[in-house]
């Protein structure tokens, strides 16, 4: 008893800072909580290179709770944002908000269980649902989403609110291209419906959107039937041109004589060959990059990541059909390293690098990735410029790289891309070390991303950042290129107070620049209070 009178007693408070027109215990029903556990998990990120303090935190039970508080901050007389967080997997503080609450849509008992619609070949799930549990839920029934993240300990509304790559994307698109409708919560508070044919202008701006025009609560995926297991190969290559040749050729093919996922990365560093998902190399035979012949092309390898789905009824045909398929490739003879494992473990398999950092004490530290959309005009450039130029011999993480086909895209979605007809993902994972060598000091890492957009920028390729990040106004206006004025239209019409996502630093809250306002001169002791009530 005595901890819930504090508890209102913190939100009593809050109230006052922020003008709620909400009841303390209309709140605590709610799910708000200014618990320092919760604030803290909410303060940071996969990134661990920002901390932004929330004022309260919100774990909803149903998009009523979230459509509820969305309002409240809509038509609170001072105002506050409110950001929604899934995983945390963001980098730079994008779920992040200092003058406001954050949504935590991840976690026990959010949003009810995936349901799937076999007949249909859809499933509906929560925004907050991890996509791992998608897949478990749809397997159920023979079933699984078309399009991927490498990663699936991220939410549904999260990748959405990005566009969800991985590489099945250069088939069947990215993930936000495999929707078939959404509820969100816009900026008015207003819980809507939206799809293709209702509420068009919502659907496409959300889709891509990173979470400026309401936050998904709902998605209706598209689905297919689930493989059983997956033959998974990789080959190097010692030559650029050979090797993204045979990647786009690869991503050319149609119908059945092709391969279900095409990726690739790129090895600058001796270490990495063997231990980066180093179940493909035997640590009692190591291969060395110069015995690949790599020293005459800068010392850099490129490995070729390709799987074949298969179930086990179609097994004594799946060899010959990888066969012809690698007969067409330019890849080094001596290089091929084949396994065959279940479907879901094949999707599943970062979580086992994770699994293996963590017990290193390697996982929760600074993450200063960089990923870019690169034309394919420009990738050979982008090869010799920082594969062999700026990036040296050391990467403190894999860099991916493959190709994706444009037309599997959809335009209207709020995501930029090159404007070509193919363009490459370029994504550099980097981890930040603190163990005294400069060159995996987050320091040094960030200071090379700088150095690989200003090459870019120079050289005039016309990259666009994927997840991105940028500090001001007119960055994003030239991110967003032709689409900015629409992007603006939508913001206004959805969001007109600017209270969604605000960690994106694309608009600044309406409340912020009223000089009647005094929400910035209080958040901190308000919160200070607020904890020392709960402590004591």
């Amino acid at each position: 008893m005595a901890t819930k009178l504090l508890l209102t007693f913190a939100i009593c408070r809050l109230i006052v800072t922020v003008g709620l027109t909400l009841e303390p215990t209309e709140l605590l029903r709610l799910g708000l909580t200014v618990d320092p556990f919760d604030v803290e998990s909410a303060s940071v990120d996969f990134g661990l290179m920002t901390k932004v303090e929330p004022l309260a935190v919100l774990r909803p039970s149903s998009a009523k709770d979230v459509a509820q508080l969305v309002k409240a901050a809509y038509e609170s007389s001072h105002g506050f944002t409110v950001s929604a967080r899934g995983h945390g997997h963001s980098i730079n503080g994008q779920a992040q908000t200092g003058t406001g609450v954050v949504v935590q849509m991840s976690g026990v008992g959010s949003g009810g269980k995936p349901r799937v619609w076999g007949g249909d070949m859809y499933v509906d799930v929560w925004g907050g649902e991890l996509w791992i549990d998608v897949l478990k839920s749809c397997l159920a029934y023979g079933l699984a989403p078309k399009s991927w993240t490498d990663y699936l300990y991220l939410s549904v509304g999260g990748t959405l609110s990005n566009a969800g790559i991985s590489g099945q994307a250069f088939h069947h698109g990215p993930q936000i291209s495999n929707v078939h409708e959404l509820d969100v919560v816009t900026g008015k508070g207003e819980l809507m419906t939206c799809s293709k044919e209702q509420n068009p202008e919502l659907f496409h701006a959300v889709l891509g959107g990173l979470g400026q025009f309401g936050i998904i609560t709902r998605a209706r995926i598209s689905l297919e039937p689930a493989p059983q297991r997956v033959r998974w190969i990789r080959v190097l290559y010692s030559n650029f041109s050979a090797f993204t040749k045979d990647q786009e050729y690869l991503i050319s093919l149609h119908g059945n004589q092709k391969f279900d996922y095409v990726e690739g990365f790129v090895i600058v560093d001796e270490g990495l060959i063997n231990n980066w998902r180093s179940s493909f190399f035997s640590p009692r035979n190591p291969v060395k990059i110069s015995s690949l012949g790599s020293n005459n092309n800068g010392g850099v390898l490129y490995c070729f990541e390709i799987t074949k789905n298969y179930h086990e009824s179609t097994a004594e045909t799946i060899d010959q059909e990888i066969e012809a398929l690698l007969k067409k490739l330019n890849f080094i003879p001596t290089s091929v390293f084949t396994t065959d494992l279940p479907y879901v473990d094949f999707l599943d398999r970062v979580h086992k690098a994770e699994l293996k950092l963590r017990s290193k004490g390697m996982w929760e530290v600074p993450h200063p990735w960089l990923n870019l959309f690169v034309p394919k005009s420009k990738i050979a450039d982008f090869d010799r410029g920082v594969f062999k130029g700026i990036l040296g011999n050391k990467t403190s993480g894999p860099i991916l790289i493959y190709p994706m086909n444009k037309n599997k895209w959809d335009d209207k979605s709020s995501v930029v891309t090159p404007d070509e007809d193919v363009f490459y993902l370029v994504a550099f994972l980097r981890s930040a070390l603190d163990n005294g060598e400069e060159t995996q000091s987050l320091e040094y890492l960030t200071n090379q991303n700088r150095q690989i957009l200003k090459f870019c920028d120079e050289d005039g390729m016309k990259v666009k950042q994927y997840l991105p990040h940028y500090k001001t106004q007119s960055e994003w206006k030239e991110h967003y290129g032709s689409k900015w004025d629409r992007f603006q239209r939508m913001k206004m019409k959805f969001d007109p107070r600017h209270i969604l996502a605000s960690g994106q630093n694309i608009f600044t809250p309406t409340f912020l620049s009223s000089s009647n306002m005094m929400v910035m001169d209080i958040p901190i002791p308000i919160k200070q209070k607020a904890r020392e009530s709960i402590d004591f």
